[in-house]
């Protein structure tokens, strides 16, 4: 969250909570994060799996190198909806 608010200037201390998989609304989108870990099955219209390795306890560098691919991951997502590349039944 640190490096998030260094990057971005977003506090997610402050706009994000923890929640129940029961109190997550439908989701349109989900995507996976990988990073060794088995996600819950949520229905979705589409789905991606971004096969991201684990940066918990390495370095800040290594950090900033998920955030960036995360980034990277979430432009492209976009332009994929944009394109109607991504059909979804909202």
């Amino acid at each position: 969250m640190r490096l998030i608010k260094e990057i971005y200037h977003i506090d997610m201390e402050k706009t994000q909570q923890s929640k129940l998989l029961t109190e997550l609304p439908e989701m349109d989108i989900v995507i996976k994060m990988g990073c060794d870990v088995v996600c819950p099955l949520f229905p979705a219209d589409y789905e991606e799996d971004w096969g991201l390795d684990d940066p918990n306890g390495k370095s800040d560098a290594e950090f900033k190198a998920v955030i960036c691919t995360i980034e990277e991951n979430v432009l492209r997502l976009a332009e994929k909806i944009r394109s109607g590349a991504i059909s979804l039944n909202t």
